[in-house]
């Protein structure tokens, strides 16, 4: 029943994807703004700045390619994880040999803090983005709330945990073989992969979530504001949608890996202990 149910809810989400994206109509045959008088342009430039150096190139990202960025990782990034699931499976391992401690109180604690919170921010930054296809107003002020909560929410515990594992996260030789066989996820053979306490994925999201983060907070802040010129908002919304989108991906690979592609991983987060038969396989560099 498992293998059933966890398939199909992430079927269901990419089905959901590509309906929301028929049902919007995100995929017109124009692509570029109208062209304006004239008059209407020197009217415009008196509030809203130089059109030419970010407006052209904010209003085309803005209305046609961001829109299908995110339904496209919504969409195809779900798909993956199914076939993934179907053709290769899980990995297994023993839980009830010698267990391991890896992660104390502290860090599981703030570690929740920052998933729990990214997790909002990802569902009120759709929101925010699809609000018009969900009655607008309301909605998008709920969401926007949310988000700037979560927002310092998350920089916060992702400060933390930089402090923590910064040590830990610092990139190794043995991190470029783990990337040449992608962790050994696309064979149903478990042979020991090359990594420390944290593979070569787990510190890609890490440096996304931290550098990024602190990135997505500075735009964040110009966004929620309005502070700066019409151009630094601009660009600012321009930088916080591409660096979103890459954060959206990887989230997405993260929670698949730790709920459904190791069994049993995420319950390292609850209990902070790892079977010594999965650190042998998955971290076999980790000195515990």
């Amino acid at each position: 029943m498992k293998k059933i149910i966890l398939p199909g809810c992430i079927l269901f989400l990419a089905m959901s994807g590509l309906a929301l994206a028929r049902v919007s109509g995100l995929f017109p045959t124009a692509i570029g703004p109208e062209p304006l008088t004239a008059t209407y342009q020197q009217i415009n430039a008196v509030f809203t700045g130089d059109w030419q150096q970010y407006g052209q190139l904010f209003t085309n990202l803005q209305q046609f390619l961001f829109p299908r960025l995110f339904l496209l990782v919504i969409t195809i990034v779900p798909v993956i994880f199914f076939l993934h699931y179907i053709a290769i499976g899980p990995m297994v391992f023993d839980h009830g040999g010698k267990q391991v401690y890896c992660y104390n109180l502290f860090v599981r604690v703030v570690h929740w803090c920052a998933a729990l919170s990214f997790s909002l921010l990802v569902l009120t930054g759709l929101l925010i983005l699809f609000a018009s296809l969900f009655a607008g107003g309301a909605i998008g002020i709920m969401a926007r709330s949310v988000h700037l909560f979560s927002a310092l929410t998350f920089t916060g515990s992702a400060f933390l945990l930089l402090l923590v594992w910064i040590k830990d996260m610092l990139p190794a030789l043995y991190d470029i073989k783990w990337m040449i066989i992608m962790g050994g996820y696309l064979t149903k053979e478990k042979k020991p992969v090359p990594a420390g306490k944290f593979n070569a994925g787990q510190k890609m999201w890490f440096w996304l979530a931290t550098l990024g983060g602190a990135v997505m907070a500075v735009t964040g802040y110009f966004l929620y504001s309005f502070s700066g010129n019409i151009d630094t908002l601009r660009l600012s919304a321009i930088i916080h949608s591409f660096l979103g989108a890459a954060m959206l991906a990887m989230f997405l690979i993260h929670v698949y890996m730790s709920m459904a592609a190791i069994k049993g991983a995420l319950g390292s987060m609850i209990s902070g202990y790892k079977a010594e038969s999965e650190l042998k396989i998955l971290h076999p560099e980790f000195k515990y």
